[in-house]
């Protein structure tokens, strides 16, 4: 299901913590970087925090801007974004600034801490129940389906950025690094301990802003089975990308595949009709590039714009059967094919026939669709 696109906002220490919290907390971003804050909080349509950085900070997560509150009317969005806090036990203290600020506020809470979660606050805030537990994918759906979040920024704390990052859920880490040394061994930590993706994190971004650096990272590694991640998302969109390199046929798709590694390594990208090869796959152009002895094939994910095709005229293998034989057991499409000139193909049926984790994202359907637009009038 579509989720918002998750940014976790956090300014740490040379020696890895965050801000200090209370009333004397340090404060470890410059005036600038706080100002480059407030501009990504104007571009959300939501900020979410926990419970516990609620009581620990007492923040009022706004705008600060004018201007830019002024800009975000204009566009006709709220003046402020959404403000979510997310609580296990519903403890909430109805005085906090957060409450009193601001726009419109929304409680995440499990069955256990809805009721008290409602009586503290009233009808200050929407309080939502997960169910029994947690469920951050739940919550992620709820917000995109329900309240037309898209994007999603999250301000803490340690725990929050914790379990959305090892749960594959990150779709950025915006990460500022301050000149400053704190040595408190209590003070908080960006991350828990626990598992964590294999590979390296992607570097998109670097500017210096003052004396702090802000250093802009995207996960890579595909996620596992058939529960999506943030760095299944970003794949695929590069495989519709590279659909709309290709040269345009009134009897073929256009579409575009990419192999990615289980630690978020590129092994081989393609598309329809690459090279001047009039009948090649997208997916039979990428896997032709790796050796099929490469012992990564078998935890790596294809990632592609059209799913494999079952039954071709061009070649004796169509690209589901290219798939298996490569060891591949992952794939991830954005659209399946429709009967334009096969029918009833179903390369997501015979994948998952086979024993390969077929995910489809049908969100990006129409990113697949546009360099196909003359072939579906």
């Amino acid at each position: 299901m579509p989720y918002p696109y998750v940014l976790l906002s956090a300014a740490v220490s040379l020696d890895g913590y965050l801000d200090d919290t209370g009333p004397d907390r340090l404060l470890l971003s410059s005036p600038a970087d706080f100002d480059r804050v407030d501009d990504v909080r104007a571009s959300v349509d939501a900020i979410l925090i926990g419970a516990g950085t609620i009581r620990a900070d007492n923040p009022r997560l706004l705008v600060n801007s004018p201007e830019r509150r002024a800009a975000r009317v204009a566009d006709g969005r709220p003046e402020y974004p959404l403000k979510v806090t997310v609580t296990a036990t519903g403890d909430l203290d109805p005085a906090a600034n957060f409450w009193h600020t601001g726009g419109e506020k929304l409680v995440y809470t499990t069955a256990e801490g809805a009721e008290p979660a409602s009586r503290t606050l009233g009808r200050t805030a929407d309080v939502v129940s997960l169910g029994p537990d947690l469920d951050w994918r739940a919550l992620l759906e709820h917000l995109h389906d329900v309240r037309g979040v898209r994007r999603l920024m999250v301000e803490g704390g340690g725990t929050i950025h914790t379990q959305l990052l090892q749960q594959g859920l990150a779709d950025e880490l915006p990460l500022v690094l301050a000149p400053l040394f704190v040595g408190d061994p209590a003070a908080p930590r960006l991350f828990g301990p626990g598992s964590y993706q294999g590979g390296r994190l992607r570097l998109t971004e670097t500017r210096r802003i003052e004396d702090v650096v802000l250093m802009r990272y995207e996960p890579t590694a595909p996620g596992t089975g058939p529960a999506p991640t943030a760095a299944d998302r970003h794949w695929l969109r590069t495989a519709c990308e590279l659909a709309a390199l290709c040269p345009p046929s009134q009897t073929a798709f256009s579409v575009g595949a990419v192999v990615v590694a289980a630690d978020g390594t590129e092994l081989a990208r393609g598309y329809s009709r690459e090279g001047g090869d009039s009948v090649v796959h997208a997916e039979e152009a990428a896997l032709a590039k790796i050796d099929p002895a490469d012992p990564r094939l078998p935890g790596a994910t294809v990632y592609s714009s059209l799913e494999p095709c079952t039954r071709r005229a061009s070649r004796p293998a169509p690209c589901a059967e290219l798939i298996l034989r490569a060891g591949v057991r992952r794939v991830v499409t954005a659209w399946r094919e429709p009967d334009t000139f096969v029918t009833a193909a179903d390369g997501t049926g015979a994948l998952l026939s086979a024993g390969v984790a077929a995910v489809v994202l049908p969100e990006y359907e129409a990113q697949a669709k546009q360099p196909n637009a003359h072939l579906l009038r």
